[in-house]
């Protein structure tokens, strides 16, 4: 993937808002090239993926950020596989806090507001009711420990920050994820089981990258911790139910539902965020 820029005609000789997108080859980053690439708020785009600009390169970094200025940076980077985080942590923890970290002082460096997407994760799953902003996290695994470490990075490196917790993350066009992955199995299985021991929230990408774009274009300074989710708590069978549903595959496949699910990470039960 090449860097892609994109640049708005304007009338007004007004210089664009800069905004830098890292990890654009991911499910996020290819919805808000979709929905924002072209756009009449005077906003500039530059997408850029893993190959383009490794977030874990420092040098690399600076020298990026001092060549090309930047108003904002959307950082979509991160390492996501819960189950191998477990086994090979040394590498969530390069991506999602060393690499968070980098990121974070070449912003305050080149005084670039850091917008940076983090997780339901970092709780553990106790709390009977939604998590706040202001709930103490507690991560269960290794992918919530990296990703809290991040957090803390940035807010002990750069003060114009925004970290945006999300839970559930999906995209019906982009990625691998648990939307598309019903999908795929449902055209080839009669019977899917599913669990109904975790509950969350699942997001849009569409609907999170639309909340990304109210913070740029209305100048939002009120910096800090944000939790952004679709609002709807379900379980992971729920979940199925309304994909299937939606796509007139229900009749046609056998949900079960499973309270047994195993897997290596453990995962908080609740995944729910209170916006």
């Amino acid at each position: 993937m090449k860097n892609k820029v994109y640049k708005t005609q304007t009338t007004n000789n007004q210089q664009p808002v800069t905004i830098l997108v890292t990890g654009a080859s991911g499910q996020l980053g290819k919805t808000i090239e979709e929905l924002y690439s072209k756009n009449e708020a005077n906003l500039e785009f530059t997408f850029v993926s893993k190959e383009n600009l490794d977030i874990t390169n420092e040098g690399e970094l600076l020298l990026y950020f001092k060549a090309n200025k930047f108003d904002y940076c959307i950082n979509c980077a991160a390492y996501t596989n819960v189950e191998q985080a477990e086994k090979t942590p040394e590498i969530a923890y390069n991506v999602n806090a060393e690499g968070v970290k980098y990121l974070a002082k070449v912003c305050k460096e080149t005084q670039t507001i850091l917008i940076h997407i983090s997780t339901d994760y970092v709780f553990d799953g106790e709390k009977s009711e939604p998590y706040l902003v202001s709930d103490i996290p507690n991560p269960i695994n290794e992918y919530g420990k990296s990703k809290l470490l991040g957090e803390s990075y940035i807010q002990s490196v750069i003060k114009k920050h925004f970290i945006i917790r999300t839970s559930w993350l999906y995209s019906k066009k982009y990625g691998q994820n648990f939307y598309k992955s019903i999908l795929a199995k449902a055209k080839v299985e009669k019977e899917l089981f599913i669990t109904d021991e975790q509950i969350g929230c699942p997001t849009n990408t569409v609907n999170l990258a639309r909340f990304l774009y109210q913070i740029i274009i209305n100048k939002n300074n009120k910096f800090g911790i944000y939790h952004f989710c679709d609002g709807k708590a379900m379980t992971w069978y729920d979940f199925a139910e309304q994909i299937l549903s939606e796509n007139n595959l229900l009749a046609n496949t056998n949900l079960v539902k499973i309270n047994n699910y195993r897997t290596f990470a453990k995962r908080p039960k609740n995944s729910v965020l209170k916006i």
